[in-house]
């Protein structure tokens, strides 16, 4: 089922004063009940199964974790195994054990799926990576830094892109100078998270130029309030942001931030589309919002060793 961009949604993402852009260690329960609705949808197949289509995978599922847990059965008082599964993922506090379930659930039909014919049937293709890209997509609109890929609950930052990239740059825009750079980055990443590609390069372009804005106002270097993304790139080189001795290494970092950032956005976000309609994928989008992030975190870096 497509996730739908609600009016109340829209209003939150206004109001909200976002500290981080993940959280890893809750599960909230407005999520809960979206996992426990993409679970009902997945296991209960046009073949019914006890009436339901979800006893059978449902007590397998909960023998499984409830052996690696050292229990019986799951704590909740019902004769159905689909209950207490849904219980569990509703009411269990330790959020690491809501993410077990949820990564055997998956795993399990995937397993199923590639042995079973039946499964096949109850489960197509199609409706199993939709599935996928719901969860999936209702941790990013949470704010919840986990992904399901490959078979596995994994961090986002769990190749330290976040940690090192993003992290760092929120806290050196937190500075009131870059007071505009910080929203409109933040607002980037509210539009990855809500799938809103094309709208999240255009604040990953608006984030880049308000921060060059930033340093040239700062310092009295001549711009407009019109400059383009490539004449504030000039002027931020011209007065030497970019250390002097070592500004002949960087012979490709101004040809990265000319034709990174602000060409992949006018290509692919900014532009009339003409008869097609641009489809700007979400591992695009993820990749300008990390080169944004460094980007900027080198420019305030650089800006802050000037004498």
């Amino acid at each position: 089922m497509a996730i739908i961009d609600l009016f109340s949604k829209r209003q939150e993402m206004l109001r909200n004063e976002v500290p981080d852009v993940y959280v890893y260690t809750q599960i909230p329960q407005p999520l809960r009940v979206q996992i426990v609705h993409i679970l009902n949808e997945l296991f209960s197949g046009p073949i019914p199964y006890g009436g339901t289509g979800l006893l059978e995978p449902f007590e397998r599922i909960e023998h499984f974790l409830c052996r690696e847990y050292g229990l019986f059965r799951f704590p909740f008082e019902s004769n159905r195994a689909d209950e207490r599964v849904m219980n569990y993922l509703l009411k269990e506090p330790n959020h690491e054990r809501v993410l077990d379930l949820v990564e055997v659930s998956f795993s399990f039909i995937a397993s199923l799926r590639r042995s079973n014919l039946e499964w096949q049937y109850r489960v197509p293709q199609g409706k199993f990576d939709a599935a996928i890209d719901e969860l999936n997509g209702r941790f990013r609109e949470h704010g919840i830094g986990y992904q399901y890929e490959e078979g596995r609950i994994m961090r986002v930052d769990s190749q330290l892109i976040h940690s090192e990239i993003v992290k760092p740059a929120l806290s050196l825009l937190a500075a009131q100078e870059y007071a505009g750079a910080n929203a409109e980055f933040l607002k980037a990443f509210e539009h990855y998270r809500k799938g809103n590609t094309k709208e999240s390069l255009n604040e990953c372009l608006k984030a880049f130029e308000s921060t060059m804005k930033a340093i040239c106002t700062k310092h009295k270097w001549p711009i407009k309030e019109t400059d383009p993304a490539k004449r504030l790139i000039e002027v931020c080189l011209e007065n030497g942001l970019i250390p002097q001795e070592i500004q002949s290494h960087f012979g490709g970092l101004r040809a990265t931030l000319e034709s990174g950032i602000p060409t992949l956005r006018n290509r692919m976000g900014a532009h009339g589309q003409g008869v097609q309609v641009t489809d700007v994928p979400l591992h695009v989008a993820s990749y300008m919002l990390h080169l944004t992030a460094t980007t900027m975190q080198f420019l305030v870096e650089s800006e802050k060793a000037l004498k």
